[in-house]
């Protein structure tokens, strides 16, 4: 059991980016390997279990948590493990340029038509709930809390985009 579990360790991707179902919460795993935590919601539960399903030893209250991200009034940003940005957009005004700059953006607000920006905004996250993300050349592939076939009395099933992709 134990030569499965070290091979299961080794050979299973974990995800680059995890969004909370809200959109108030996203880890990005940095250059370092680690997740980098953005949120806008002090949800400790939340960000306890995607520590300890990443292996980190860090606690939800760590200030280690949020090293590189860079917040304002308007959002954050931060950089993934390849150097592109990914936002945290809390303000309309902040959604230009975040989709000038950013490869993605988080968001409960919608999204300009024009944005050239991967965008998981509220709709997105209402249909699917909490999103896990791992990079792609072109876009992201993606793993919703509501699947397509995942039908339960609380929650209906949902068209499941298995892939984001950039709206230009």
């Amino acid at each position: 059991m134990l030569a499965i579990a070290v091979i299961w360790v080794l050979v299973v991707q974990q995800p680059d980016i995890l969004i909370s179902a809200d959109g108030h919460n996203v880890a990005v795993r940095g250059k370092d390997g680690w997740l980098h935590l953005m949120r806008t919601s002090k949800d400790a539960f939340l960000i306890k279990e995607w520590l300890a399903g990443d292996a980190d030893p860090k606690q939800a209250g760590d200030a280690a948590l949020s090293e590189g991200v860079s917040c304002d009034q308007a959002g954050c940003v931060v950089e993934m493990a390849n150097g592109a940005l990914v936002a945290l957009a809390g303000r309309p005004d902040a959604l230009a340029e975040d989709c000038e700059r950013a490869r993605l953006i988080v968001t409960t607000r919608q999204v300009p038509p024009d944005c050239r920006a991967v965008s998981v905004d509220q709709r997105r996250l209402r249909q699917q709930g909490a999103l896990a993300l791992w990079r792609t050349p072109n876009g992201f592939d993606l793993q919703a809390a509501r699947a397509k076939a995942a039908i339960r009395p609380w929650s209906s099933a949902t068209s499941d985009d298995a892939e984001l992709r950039p709206s230009l």
